[in-house]
Order: C-alpha cells, then sequence, then structure tokens
C-alpha cells in the first residue's frame, strides 16, 4: 500500500513515518512531501481553510497513492478529481478544516481527524498567559531588559488579583476547559463553567459567570452560535479589574470591544492567541493597546501536541489496513 506523508515544520513527515512503521511494520511504501507552514501562513486555498497552498505539489504526490497523512495539505474537489485511487486521507488536526467532506464522501474518500491532540499543551499555555497578564510578566520584562526599573508595578492599583480565593469562568468545558479547570482548582480558584453541552454541577448560565468571574477564558468551538459571543455587552458585565484569555478562536471575541475595555481601564488586562485576521496586519489596534498580551496561534505548540498528532492518525490507518472501523470518521457514509 503506497502512503503520502505530507508533513510540515511542525508535524514533520518524520514522525509520521516513525508512527506509520511502529503501528503497520513492513505494509507500507511510504512517499513524503514536506509543506511550508508553518514558515509560510496557511490560508484559503480553493473551497477549504486553514491550508497550505500545494494544490499542483500535491496531485503530483497522491499519484498511485491510496491514503495520506497530513496536517494543512488541501483535500479540495480539484485534489480529489486528480486522484482516483486516494482512499483514505488523515488529519492530524483537531478538525478538518482543511478538507472538503462533502467531495470526499462523494469520492469515497474516507477523512479522518485527531482529537485531543493538543488538548494539555493548550491549557498550559491558557494557565501561562492568564498568569502572565495578571502579574503583567511581558511588560516588566521589557522594562528591565530597557534599563528601567519600574517601582510603579508595586502600587496598588497597578497591582493584580491572585487566582486563590478568586472566582475564574471558563466558556467551553472540552477536553481543554477541564484540564484548565484543574489547573485552576489546583490555585485554590473557585471555577464556574458556561457550556450549554454539558451538565457538572458548577455550570451557570452566561451573563452570572461574567458576573461573578475575575477571570474569564475562552473555550468554546467556533460555530455561528459562538461566532461574536463576547462582546462590548459581555466584557462590561465582567468586574473592573478582570482579565479575559482567548487562546481557543479568534471569532468567539469583539476585539474592538476588547482593545476598548483595555483603553478605558475597565479590564485589568488580556492575553490572546487567535486573531480575527492571521497575521495581525500592520496598523492594528491590537499592536498599541495597553496591558494586551499576544501569542501569534501557538497555544497547541509542544514537542508533545506534533507527535501524538502522528500517532492518532497513524493508528487510524493501522485500522484501515486491518479492515476495522476508523476511530476518528469526519465523514461517516
Amino acid at each position: 500500500m503506497r502512503v503520502l506523508a505530507a508533513g510540515d515544520h511542525f508535524v514533520q513527515n518524520r514522525l509520521f513515518v516513525e508512527a506509520l512503521r511502529r503501528e503497520v511494520p513492513g505494509e507500507l511504501d511510504i512517499r513524503e512531501l514536506t509543506l511550508p507552514w508553518p514558515l509560510v501562513p496557511f490560508g484559503k486555498v480553493g473551497e477549504v481553510d486553514e491550508a497550505s497552498d500545494v494544490e499542483d505539489e500535491l496531485i503530483e504526490a497522491l499519484d498511485g497513492v491510496e491514503v495520506c497523512v497530513t496536517q494543512m495539505a488541501p483535500l479540495t474537489r480539484r485534489v480529489l478529481e486528480a486522484s482516483p485511487g486516494l482512499r483514505l486521507f488523515c488529519v492530524s488536526r483537531g478538525g478538518p478544516v482543511n478538507a472538503n467532506l462533502e467531495a470526499a464522501t462523494r469520492a469515497g474518500v474516507a477523512v479522518t481527524f485527531a482529537p485531543g491532540r493538543n488538548a494539555v499543551a493548550t491549557a498550559e499555555h491558557t494557565l501561562a498567559m492568564l498568569l502572565a497578564a495578571t502579574r503583567r510578566i511581558p511588560q516588566t520584562h521589557g522594562d528591565l531588559a530597557g534599563g528601567v526599573w519600574r517601582g510603579d508595578y508595586y502600587t496598588y492599583d497597578n497591582v493584580g488579583p491572585e487566582l486563590e480565593g478568586n472566582t475564574a469562568g471558563l466558556i467551553g468545558y472540552g477536553a481543554i476547559g477541564r484540564r484548565v479547570a484543574r489547573m485552576l482548582e489546583g490555585f485554590g480558584a473557585e471555577v464556574l463553567v458556561y457550556d450549554p453541552y454539558v451538565d457538572v454541577p458548577n455550570r451557570v448560565e452566561l451573563p452570572e459567570l461574567l458576573e461573578r468571574s475575575r477571570f474569564v477564558s475562552l473555550h468554546a468551538r467556533a460555530t455561528p452560535e459562538t461566532a461574536g459571543m463576547i462582546g462590548a455587552g459581555q466584557i462590561a458585565a465582567m468586574p473592573r479589574g478582570s482579565v479575559l484569555v482567548n487562546c481557543a478562536r479568534g471569532a468567539l471575541l469583539d476585539y474592538d470591544a476588547l482593545c476598548d475595555a483595555l483603553d478605558s481601564g475597565h479590564l485589568f488586562g488580556a492575553a490572546v492567541d487567535v486573531f480575527p485576521e492571521e497575521p495581525i496586519p500592520p496598523g492594528s489596534r491590537l499592536l498599541t493597546t495597553p496591558n494586551l498580551i499576544m501569542t501569534p496561534h501557538l497555544a497547541g505548540a509542544s514537542k508533545e501536541t506534533a507527535m501524538k498528532a502522528a500517532s492518532i492518525v497513524a493508528a487510524d490507518v493501522a485500522r484501515y489496513v486491518r479492515g476495522e472501523p476508523l476511530s476518528h470518521l469526519a465523514n461517516p457514509s
């Protein structure tokens, strides 16, 4: 069986190959294609989102290939039409946004994905961002690195709250939110949850969560229902001096409202890893808003995430080879 490993500079081909050899020893003819992400940002390719723009290279590499394992390769109608032998396309991400599921189903191509691969990394990054914003670590480091000792950071109005004894609200309570909750509880915080799809004792409605929480962290999926769910009204409902974190999806948050709340001092700080437009365009007010910490959409980036991603899809390739049901099928017929 011929397999294409279309890795990149994060989920590298060697990780795919090692995982495939471990799961299906001695049975695969593996080709390799290296995609440019993250050195070249992903974008819309054809009719799919968040993919590397490599349709031509992918079509050439898929000649005679039955199975493809990848993270960022675009499974478009054009690719499917040019690859009649393809039967399994494994996306090593939490969701196969770079695959046209409808066209794949029509073409008889099964698409799998890798749920939970980055849950630990994203949860840890969320906590790091929350602490950094609350203790203003990047700002104080920057001043010291510039030779400035800022004693005024110790004044009462410039210091942030502690986690212990305060309330943290989590909007979304999936694999990442649950891990963040455990971490926050370890710090002694009371944790509230808003998620209409779970039933836990600490679940509350969104208005109550916002009114009671000194810290709010977003962990919901981006859907038509959640788009813009945190705007000016929701931020205004948070206690003055609160901290807001978004390591989920940019579509959840009104970033102009976020900047307004930081400019006015209503929010003590905020930390975001995702944005409405990526990369951030020059001249964006995000680049000059005070007390805002930003990272370039890398909350899920860890060596373990890359290794888990390769292992999850390789396990489904092994199931395919054995004729067993696939564990993470995105387009069941």
